[in-house]
């Protein structure tokens, strides 16, 4: 492998980790259509779906620890939600990430495409204004927390994603989490949800390594220092640029596939 591939998988990997952390995604919504359409421009050989999902979903699991463990202080990680939400997208993760081995590319890109809309949409319904409630006061639906988590688990489980970019919309607009606090907790859901993710993924021989390994360290640098800057964010910016980059994403997955 050439130092171009090394210096390129690299910052694909370091943008998408800083951005994880500073969001409480798992940076997936990022990493996967730069990993796709960003090596061919540098002359490098492209990646296939199944591929780019593997890579995401081992890369995910490091990326999301990195950034739970500089929210660990400061009272914005909700262990109830953790606990209920982790659990049901773990299960949902697995089953996603081992059946994702009988789609075709297209089928795989279709699947991220409609996971990546419907975040689009929800992160642009108007929001209770609850980021001044007190963390201690925050209660939510639970097993309404299940039951979308455990659905957003197959899907992202399919793409290699952890769900946090589809975790934090309905965090956010269904359950009423407040932002800070969804960044957070979404984070640690995101890294158990990658558990799963992961397990399949590699069960399946769809990871590779060198690559891997490569978004690995990017992401234990990156994610720390996102999650730093996001501490230190107006929370209304904060949505702004999760909505925008989700919605472009969206936006090019879908003009590639129509």
């Amino acid at each position: 492998m050439d130092i171009t591939f090394i210096i390129v998988i690299f910052l694909i990997g370091f943008v998408g980790s800083f951005v994880s952390g500073m969001l409480g995604i798992g940076g997936s919504i990022i990493k996967y259509p730069m990993l796709l359409y960003i090596p061919p421009l540098f002359g490098l050989a492209a990646f296939s779906a199944h591929e780019v999902s593997g890579i995401s979903a081992v890369q995910v699991f490091f990326a999301s620890i990195a950034g739970v463990w500089a929210y660990r202080k400061g009272g914005y990680l909700n262990k109830p939600l953790i606990l209920y939400m982790g659990g049901a997208i773990l299960a949902g993760s697995f089953v996603g990430s081992y059946g994702s081995q009988f789609l075709s590319e297209s089928g795989v890109n279709v699947v991220y495409g409609i996971l990546a809309l419907i975040a689009a949409v929800m992160m642009f319904i108007p929001k209770k204004q609850i980021d001044d409630k007190p963390m201690n006061e925050v209660t939510f639906n639970k097993l309404l927390a299940a039951i979308l988590a455990f659905i957003v688990g197959i899907g992202s489980g399919i793409v290699g994603a952890a769900g946090g970019f589809l975790l934090v919309p309905i965090m956010l607009v269904v359950l009423g989490i407040p932002t800070r606090m969804t960044i957070a907790t979404s984070l640690a859901i995101t890294f158990i949800s990658s558990i799963g993710g992961t397990i399949g993924k590699l069960m399946t021989g769809q990871v590779e390594y060198y690559s891997a390994g490569i978004m690995i360290v990017a992401s234990l640098l990156a994610a720390p220092l996102g999650a730093k800057v996001g501490k230190k964010m107006n929370t209304k910016i904060l949505q702004s640029i999760l909505a925008v980059l989700i919605l472009a994403t969206a936006i090019k997955i879908w003009a590639d596939l129509l």
